[in-house]
């Protein structure tokens, strides 16, 4: 852990290399993005999804979905994976996730032909169907825009309450850039499952959720220290120095929980590798790098736009912002 000792970064002086390296990973996933597209889960587009288990000889996944297209004349993804830990002993070794994404479900009549067909293609494998999971292109549609409808309705709701729990430094510009700083967030979480091909699920929206209220939660403790530190120094104090300040004095606090956050969801990233579990890689691993980057944009997003908010505010009522200083607490005061 970081010890308690005061810290003199100018955040808001060196906020445009901050900006710069944000834009420089949301370019990266622009250009993936456009390049390889957008993975969706079946929740969201449609389709169907059936998970086998087996064993026995080594399987090829492009030999696995020729047979699976043949039988059901889909267009057809196919997951492989070990399946390490077992509940029950009679499933194989390994695991098989044939995905059809589209408007036609896939029908009993033709899940049994598949299962016949693949049993007739790897006869020394055993496969047994787990699971299958149908979902219609417009339930999947509308989950999706309920999700983002949650969202939007969220980022509201927290713009007023910031708005009114600290309107006595500007509130609503408070408000706004905090949501425009968790909409980094959001942004980068959305760049991590571009860059590494995870596809837009469920663990997507969990990991968002997650952020947003770890984000919103370090920012606000920001926020807070700015009001108190106001109070003490008054109007005369510019409001560069006190965010500078104010960021500064957090930043044991802020860093501290962020290792011991981050720690804790490694842990379970390593042993869900080690494992093979694949369903826990796919919500820690996002939500480790929003946790970084969470602390990231709490420290160098949020205050830094606040302030060129303020000063564009301050031009055009006529008041003269004081360059930049360090503006120190009595001793005694705690962080």
């Amino acid at each position: 852990m970081i010890k308690h000792h005061d810290f003199h970064i100018n955040f808001i002086r060196n906020k445009k290399y901050y900006f710069i390296f944000s834009l420089i990973i949301i370019f990266i996933g622009l250009v993936f993005n456009i390049v390889f597209g957008t993975k969706m889960d079946i929740k969201f587009t449609g389709g169907a999804i059936v998970h086998y288990s087996y064993s026995g000889e080594t399987i090829s996944a492009d030999n696995l979905r020729q047979v699976v297209e043949s039988s059901t004349g889909k267009t057809a993804t196919i997951s492989l994976s070990q399946n390490l830990v077992t509940a029950n002993e009679n499933d194989g070794k390994n695991n098989a996730a044939v995905e059809f994404s589209g408007n036609e479900a896939l029908s009993i009549d033709g899940q049994n032909a598949l299962n016949e067909a693949i049993n007739k293609a790897y006869p020394d494998s055993g496969f047994q169907l787990k699971e299958s999971t149908s979902v219609d292109p417009s339930n999947g549609r509308s989950f999706f825009l309920k999700c983002m409808t949650a969202l939007g309705l969220a980022s509201v709701l927290m713009i007023i309450y910031i708005a009114l729990r600290f309107r006595k430094i500007g509130g609503w510009s408070a408000g706004v850039m905090a949501v425009v700083s968790l909409l980094h967030d959001v942004v980068i979480i959305y760049v991590t499952f571009i860059l590494f091909g995870m596809k837009i699920d469920d663990n997507f929206i969990a990991v968002v959720l997650t952020i947003i209220g770890y984000s919103l939660n370090d920012t606000i403790i920001i926020y807070d220290r700015i009001r108190e530190n106001r109070k003490l120094y008054g109007p005369k104090a510019s409001t560069p120095d006190i965010v500078n300040l104010s960021i500064n004095q957090t930043l044991n606090r802020t860093i501290n929980t962020t290792v011991t956050t981050a720690l804790a969801i490694a842990t379970v990233l390593v042993v869900s590798l080690i494992f093979n579990v694949t369903s826990v890689v796919a919500f820690a691993f996002p939500m480790l790098v929003g946790i970084v980057f969470g602390c990231y944009s709490t420290i160098c997003i949020a205050g830094p736009l606040w302030v060129m908010w303020k000063n564009r505010e301050n031009k055009k009522l006529g008041i003269i912002a004081v360059s930049y200083t360090h503006l120190t607490l009595p001793t005694n005061r705690e962080v």
